[in-house]
């Protein structure tokens, strides 16, 4: 058995998820909490990897002690560990999963979240938090961007939004979900799917923010798509507006005895 964990972490002052040498990394800071808690060594696997500056509202993990062990029952173990977290990261929910379930090939989707604010003048309230973009946009704006996330939704080759260098060697994902939401000056980009390519979904927020300002049209991006030319999609827009926000799973997989 291990424990399926929850947790959430403000990601300005991390230098992404993975554990790596001599910086200061999400799997790096839990390791060393849990493993001073429990007093053992525990192993931290990833539902996925996380850029330096991105967020994570919903970020599934598994934490394995020797022998199986679960020393603390699941639902205690978020408030017995509570104060010895660092305060940009806690872990909040915690269940019992048996040792065939992995948070990263199990998941079913993953939802994320980016948050674009358009404003003249910087906000300090979303300073790391949100993308402040301060120039306009046209009148007609949201409508426009979710004109063109529609044409994301679906299973593609998304090689136009994709990183240079990426390791990936398939480009084929499927978006369920693309929208756009807008409260007053406040735009968040949602895209659900099974998987994304390495800055997929920055490609993709500053894409829709080429429509927002004009200079593209909605069906553009049905062409950028099609062309699998990262050089005719949008810039990259910054880690510090996107949050890993909601992981899916079947619960059926939470009791895998091996994995497949």
């Amino acid at each position: 058995m291990k424990y399926l964990c929850y947790i959430r972490y403000v990601g300005t002052h991390f230098c992404g998820f993975q554990a790596q040498k001599e910086k200061r990394t999400v799997q790096g800071a839990l390791t060393a909490v849990l493993e001073d808690f429990f007093k053992a060594s525990v192993m931290v696997t990833g539902c996925s990897r996380t850029d330096s500056g991105v967020h994570a509202d919903a970020f599934a993990l598994t934490v394995s002690l020797p022998d199986g062990a679960l020393p603390i029952p699941p639902e205690k173990l978020p408030l017995a560990i509570a104060p010895f977290m660092p305060p940009d990261l806690a872990l909040y929910r915690a269940v019992a999963v048996k040792d065939g379930f992995h948070p990263r090939y199990d998941a079913r989707a993953k939802e994320y979240r980016y948050t674009v604010l358009s404003t003249p003048v910087l906000n300090p309230f979303y300073k790391d938090r949100a993308w402040q973009v301060y120039y306009p946009f046209v009148p007609d704006a949201l409508a426009r961007m979710n004109e063109a996330a529609k044409h994301l939704c679906g299973t593609h080759d998304f090689s136009a939004f994709r990183a240079e260098g990426s390791p990936t060697r398939s480009p084929i994902r499927t978006v369920f979900d693309c929208h756009v939401e807008k409260t007053d000056d406040l735009y968040t980009v949602s895209v659900t799917g099974d998987g994304f390519l390495y800055n997929m979904v920055r490609i993709i927020t500053g894409t829709l923010l080429a429509v927002a300002t004009g200079r593209l049209d909605p069906d553009a991006v049905k062409d950028i798509l099609a062309s699998r030319n990262r050089t005719r999609a949008g810039a990259t827009a910054p880690p510090e507006g996107l949050c890993l926000a909601r992981v899916f799973y079947d619960e059926a997989d939470f009791q895998k005895e091996t994995r497949d």
